[in-house]
């Protein structure tokens, strides 16, 4: 349980600069900052997935709640306006915590007040609920609360700024008030248990979004307050926000239900220390439903379903927690989506048409049947379902597909073509591509040599020996030129691009997956010295730098415009993801006894401390190349998460 006392809540700084996150199971949330405060455009309390897992809309923005008691005020909202924080709650925060979701506990002329907020699975439905909890020291005190609800119903990319055409009517019933403010959008349902409700129908101007503000975007925001409900706190009160009319009597029946089904997942995984436990919990929200089957939300907030997080974060959101048959659904659906040998590289949450501009999502598509089937023995569903479709695969990339992606002389993999950036080094700017890689992109070629491994060791059991045959034959051509190609005598380590104009001799940590992949080309000594020339130059406390502190190119810092951050956001900046493969290819070269373990449990140590900061029990998706490292971007990332958690629950001593 991760947990803040009251001098880091009633502090405004540091409550305003965490975040805390719940999910729904289908693309929905519900976050904001631990102070009360939105911080961001995508916080609110219900974040509704209106084409699960995409089509998200921010409904209810968030809550004004004034304490009433004996007749005096206290409001313990919080928000920031031009020049201004008000109300000024955090100074009545006394603590945070998560317990397994989030829970407030404030206190006001010596009463204490408890908030906890969890979300209903597989619902756009957000649970609310406040209680006294020493009641026996306030048994003469008359205890209300006023809850003023704020709504965007927007577009979650989107701000809102006041609207004639806003309809704020609403509909009360006993224990459920609802609003439909655009007939496109869903109706709001709050059910409750107010003694009293109110309408009123009044816009709050001008909130203002400091992250938004500090990422270079809009920052400003309207938001309408259609009606109060006020509620006797003699009692539990509670709110259930939903697109769908509930009951109030089925709150606790939710809470109930959602604690035991995050329990079952620590029990299911083995997870049993403290770090391994939240960062299983902490998987849970980026495994969402599409359709029938299940992908993966790359990262909150603004992320959506990606193949290429989506891939490297498999193993270690489902493999690694003992979630097998959601591993089969994900790769079931995505194999839905193969075209001319590739997998998407997103689904754009505007419309449904595929982007296909990625050559390493399908490669780690490819990768997950050495895992999968040693964790499933289910050979049949991949001989069934998935082989003709690998071959296919193999066969589009021997020949070509989109964006010059070929199989070269030499047998190994090119790809890449002016304007287009492919590798997961995708940063774009305009018609500038940051770092382009376009030729034969080190990862790739180990991502490559072991698809054609693996594709020879089906065929082998498939009884497909002609395939077998060719398979292997290619993945000898492949580690031959990749030999001939990639050693970088100067530096001793390999190169990170190879292409018509030589070898491009960046240190970068994409040459970690040549040793750290099952099947690797290099010799045991060159591996040595790639991981040694890794560790020395670019490992940090959370992941590896993208570019050595050597190179004129370095940015120690991610700030700045949008163009500022996607100039540098592979320039240095730390990938917490990198984790994964840099820890695998340390104990593959190193002997495996108690000081090797040792400095491996240091290293995933290092993480434990960026649970506590940004987005509070996540792992943020890039940090500051320069220490104190601060967590950048995306503040809870699946795949940074999804590597920590599966070199932390798969440990091979």
């Amino acid at each position: 349980m991760i947990d803040f006392n009251t001098s880091f809540c009633s502090e405004f700084r540091t409550s305003f600069s965490r975040e805390w996150l719940e999910t729904n199971g289908i693309g929905g949330y519900a976050s904001a900052s631990v102070s009360g405060a939105n911080t961001r455009r995508y916080h609110g309390l219900l974040v509704a997935a209106t084409r699960p897992p995409l089509g998200r809309m921010v409904l209810l923005s968030k809550f004004e709640e004034t304490l009433v008691i004996d007749g005096e005020s206290y409001e313990i909202s919080c928000n920031q306006y031009p020049g201004n924080i008000h109300p000024e709650g955090y100074k009545f925060l006394t603590g945070f915590r998560l317990d397994p979701f989030p829970v407030w506990t404030f206190e006001a002329a010596s009463c204490v007040i408890e908030r906890r907020l969890f979300m209903v699975y597989g619902e756009n439905t957000a649970v609310i609920s406040w209680s006294v909890k020493n009641h026996e020291k306030n048994d003469k005190a008359q205890i209300g609360l006023e809850v003023k609800p704020l709504l965007a119903y927007r577009d979650h990319h989107h701000l809102r700024h006041a609207d004639a055409s806003f309809d704020g009517n609403c509909c009360v019933e006993e224990n459920l008030v609802s609003i439909q403010p655009y007939a496109e959008l869903p109706t709001l349902y709050l059910a409750h248990n107010a003694k009293d409700v109110e309408n009123q129908g009044h816009w709050y101007r001008d909130f203002e979004y400091a992250v938004e503000q500090e990422r270079g975007f809009d920052y400003r925001e309207d938001l309408f307050q259609p009606f109060s409900m006020k509620f006797d706190l003699s009692t539990d009160v509670t709110v259930i926000a939903s697109t769908e009319p509930k009951q109030i009597t089925d709150a606790k029946e939710f809470e109930y239900a959602e604690i035991a089904r995050r329990a079952e997942l620590i029990k299911i995984a083995v997870a049993k220390d403290d770090l391994t436990k939240q960062l299983v919990l902490a998987a849970d929200h980026f495994i969402v439903a599409r359709g029938t089957c299940k992908t993966v939300i790359a990262g909150y907030h603004w992320f959506s379903d990606w193949g290429r997080d989506t891939m490297i974060a498999l193993p270690g959101l489902t493999l690694a927690t003992n979630q097998p048959d959601v591993a089969k659904s994900i790769l079931l659906e995505f194999s839905k989506h193969i075209s001319e040998g590739m997998l998407p590289n997103r689904f754009p949450d505007a419309g449904e048409t595929p982007e296909y501009n990625t050559v390493d999502a399908t490669l780690w598509f490819l990768r997950q049947f050495e895992p999968m089937p040693k964790k499933t023995t289910d050979y049949d569903l991949i001989r069934d379902e998935f082989y003709e479709k690998l071959v296919n695969i193999i066969d589009w990339h021997i020949r070509g597909t989109r964006y010059q992606i070929h199989v070269d002389t030499d047998g190994l993999l090119y790809a890449g073509e002016p304007g287009v950036q492919l590798t997961w080094m995708d940063a774009k700017i305009g018609d500038w591509v940051v770092t382009p890689r376009t030729g034969k992109a080190v990862e790739i070629q180990a991502l490559w040599y072991n698809a054609l491994c693996i594709m020879a060791d089906l065929a082998g059991r498939f009884d497909r020996a002609a395939d077998q045959i060719e398979y292997l034959a290619m993945a000898r051509k492949a580690k031959s030129g990749f030999n001939k190609l990639f050693w970088n005598n100067e530096e001793e380590c390999l190169f990170d691009v190879v292409n018509e104009e030589g070898p491009d001799a960046s240190v970068r940590p994409n040459q970690v997956f040549a040793v750290s992949l099952p099947h690797t080309m290099l010799s045991s000594a060159k591996a040595w010295k790639v991981v040694d020339k890794v560790e020395t130059e670019l490992l940090t406390p959370v992941g590896l730098r993208s570019l050595s502190p050597r190179d004129s190119r370095y940015a120690p810092i991610y700030i700045g415009s949008p163009f500022d951050r996607d100039s540098v956001y592979h320039q240095g900046t730390i990938w917490g993801w990198l984790i994964g493969g840099f820890v695998d290819a340390y104990r593959k070269v190193h002997s495996k006894n108690t000081k090797t373990h040792a400095h491996v449990s240091e290293i995933i140590a290092g993480f434990k401390a960026d649970l506590s900061e940004s987005m509070v029990g996540q792992v943020a998706e890039i940090f500051d190349a320069d220490s104190p490292h601060a967590a950048r971007g995306c503040a809870a990332q699946a795949w940074s998460v999804a590597e920590l958690l599966r070199v932390s629950l798969v440990n091979p001593q």
